[in-house]
């Protein structure tokens, strides 16, 4: 009979750091909470160890999420509309089509952006506000758009959506790279 193989430590270690972040406490507040040692806390967020179950459940009761979300936390969800794509209505009384991107969630907010960018050095960005989400609609140029860990590459027209909680990047490829970044976040 074979092992049964758990999740990967570096995913523990992340989620653990991420979410006591999240709530604001410290390592030794959050081992307090679970009733494990603090060097156990610190060891799993630096990725090592081997965390039994019972411990895993602690932390989850600790930090106030779900025991899933440290053993197999969300992946970042990532949307993109090609230039031409996307649901688009026609005037009758002028040459203009209005194409809806993305429709505004219950009690969000909306911050606006012009970019204009150049090859070079990328913009990194790191995680803002838990569920921040981030909207690029590429005007010119070309890009690499979102999470820093899997960018997507985008081209005049194109729009692209992505957790803006996690560390993200924006780098032009292209000369005079132009676009409309708007950050959505919880009111």
């Amino acid at each position: 009979m074979t092992e049964p193989s758990g999740p990967p430590i570096a995913a523990i270690a992340a989620a653990l750091q991420q979410e006591r972040r999240r709530i604001g406490l410290s390592l030794a507040e959050v081992a307090r909470r679970a009733g494990i040692a603090k060097s156990t806390l610190s060891g799993l967020e630096a990725g090592t160890g081997n965390p039994s179950l019972e411990t895993l459940w602690a932390l989850s009761s600790a930090l106030e999420v779900p025991f899933s979300l440290l053993v197999d936390p969300p992946r970042p969800v990532v949307q993109v509309i090609r230039a031409g794509d996307g649901p688009a209505l026609s005037s009758e009384s002028a040459d203009y089509v209005a194409t809806l991107l993305s429709a505004s969630p219950a009690a969000t907010r909306r911050d606006i952006y012009a970019i204009s960018a150049q090859p070079g050095e990328p913009r990194r960005s790191d995680p803002h506000l838990p569920g921040t989400v981030e909207h690029v609609v590429l005007s010119a140029g070309r890009a690499l758009v979102g999470p820093t860990s899997d960018p997507v590459e985008v081209t005049a027209g194109d729009y692209v959506a992505y957790p803006g909680d996690v560390p993200h990047v924006f780098e032009a490829i292209e000369p005079g790279t132009a676009a409309v970044l708007v950050s959505e976040h919880r009111a």
